[in-house]
């Protein structure tokens, strides 16, 4: 099958304006062929059956052998990419002709906007992005660490408190209280603590009591973040007033209130292959929660690399920057353009950026209204749980002082079954548990079973060394509990009889203060 084309009438012009004055000495099918490849990256899927998509064909005509030369089954093979079609379909030429004439469009644009533009100021800027995304395939969930020059001059690193936080968790049925010494290295290796229970079985009470006594311990020097992923009715939000108030707590109830951060600023807005890296991380989080494809996905990782071009020097975009990014190439509906919509319109969070992290020098309870869709939700989710993640770890460790270990910061995830439920944040998660505990930092998570903790791939509650158990719905399978509270066999007995009487707000635990498997009062 031959392909044979022409351009539209008024892009016979344009290639010959842009072989005299942009690309001198080119041939005019060098300049088609680079159209053809500006125009599929920018993403867009043309109709051949829409006359604005399909222009005429009175401009420069093009022969089969003379537009492709030797690379014929390339260019094909990229519209059977781009289109998922078989190379013998009847619109090939077709699609062809359209990115041509699109991206003759684009560039003949391009360059009259920039006079000092050049064609090779353009082959390297394109050639370099077309390099870099395929060196992107890969995004970790490594923290981006900033250059030690930039940390110093971009990171304040919160205080700790070094003495010791001795938090009541309960007491025995003789009414003997009973301790948690949570920064005790002589007693416990990490500070992060598992908390499964049914619902109304106390946990989240349990919770709340557990973080007074932080602030109230440590003179609010330890702060928290408290994530609440299933959003706070006006009843509970009421019954919440006391818990605010002891704790001073900054309640923010998304969307009526933006988080106080620019989740874009774990970028490191200096360092080129940081940036890369950064851009690539923040593009995986919103792809992972929104199923987007390769093409949306390129679109996104482009509008952002822009937003930051433009920004002043130093200064960050925000979401919405990257929005208007995106809806300036192509502003037709899909998917990336809801999502980037949603969070832009919603204002969930600051757009102006935090250097100096006085935010974790705050208490937060941030609640995700139910009523936001889950996309949005998990999105915003975990856009703060890696911009934390990013600050913490650009910090310098908190000391063991004596025995007790440095604390900064508790970090609450409510509903930790629904938000870890797939691989990558499960593979997020755990890079969490095990690295920001040298930073000081508690990671503190409720579910509701105890299943969603022992996960095929990584144990969770292994990493949190301190467990509570409330009442749970498979209270028999003594084989999950034990391994949920990290303990042998030789507890069964107790831990069956424990699980047969226990009631609301009474737990087991294998807290190293008290007698493991044995219940007590919360």
């Amino acid at each position: 099958m031959l392909i044979n084309i022409r351009t539209s009438e008024a892009n016979k012009t344009v290639v010959q304006e842009l072989s005299r004055k942009v690309f001198p000495g080119a041939s005019e099918n060098y300049i088609s062929r680079v159209a053809f490849a500006y125009s599929i990256s920018k993403g867009n899927h043309f109709d051949v059956n829409n006359k604005e998509h399909l222009l005429d064909s009175r401009g420069k005509e093009y022969k089969d052998d003379i537009l492709f030369g030797n690379y014929r089954d390339y260019y094909i093979a990229i519209i059977c990419q781009h289109y998922q079609v078989y190379k013998t379909d009847p619109n090939m030429a077709k699609y062809i002709k359209m990115h041509i004439d699109h991206g003759l469009q684009l560039m003949n644009k391009l360059f009259e906007e920039n006079k000092n533009y050049s064609g090779l100021d353009f082959l390297l800027e394109y050639i370099e992005k077309g390099i870099e995304s395929l060196e992107e395939n890969t995004v970790t969930n490594e923290a981006i660490l900033f250059d030690e020059q930039i940390r110093k001059n971009r990171v304040t690193s919160k205080a700790y408190y070094a003495e010791r936080i001795k938090i009541k968790v309960g007491s025995s049925f003789d009414d003997e209280p009973i301790y948690f010494n949570i920064n005790d290295t002589s007693i416990h290796n990490n500070a992060h603590v598992a908390i499964a229970g049914n619902s109304g079985t106390g946990k989240t009470y349990f919770a709340n009591r557990f973080l007074e006594q932080v602030a109230a311990e440590t003179k609010h020097q330890v702060n928290f973040i408290y994530l609440d992923f299933k959003g706070l009715k006006k009843e509970d939000e009421k019954a919440l007033e006391p818990f605010f108030k002891k704790t001073k707590a900054v309640y923010i109830d998304a969307p009526q209130k933006p988080f106080p951060i620019n989740p874009l600023a774990f970028i490191d807005n200096v360092n080129e292959k940081n940036k890369i890296m950064g851009i690539n991380k923040f593009v995986d989080i919103i792809t992972s929660y929104s199923n987007i494809g390769k093409v949306q996905q390129q679109t996104l990782k482009d509008a952002t690399r822009n937003a930051f071009t433009a920004a002043k020097k130093g200064e960050y975009p925000s979401i919405k920057d990257i929005f208007n990014n995106i809806v300036s190439v192509d502003n037709r509906p899909s998917t990336l353009i809801e999502i980037m919509q949603t969070l832009s319109e919603l204002d969930l969070f600051e757009p102006k950026v935090d250097f100096k992290n006085s935010f974790l020098n705050q208490n937060y309870y941030l609640s995700l209204s139910g009523d936001l869709p889950n996309n949005i939700r998990f999105t915003a989710v975990f856009l703060i749980i890696n911009y934390i993640y990013n600050t913490f770890m650009n910090m310098d460790n908190a000391p063991i002082e004596g025995k007790y270990q440095g604390m900064r910061y508790v970090f609450l995830i409510d509903e930790a079954h629904v938000i870890f439920k797939e691989k990558k944040s499960q593979d997020l998660l755990e890079k969490i548990l095990r690295e920001i505990r040298s930073k000081g930092v508690s990671v503190i998570l409720l579910s509701q079973g105890i299943e969603e903790f022992n996960q095929p791939s990584f144990d969770f509650s292994s990493m949190c060394e301190t467990a509570f158990l409330f009442d749970i719905k498979d209270k028999t399978n003594l084989k999950m509990i034990e391994r949920f509270l990290g303990i042998g066999d030789k507890y069964s007995s107790k831990l069956k009889m424990s699980m047969e009487n226990i009631q609301k707000y009474q737990v087991v635990s294998n807290l190293k203060e008290y007698k493991v498997g044995e219940l007590f009062k919360v």
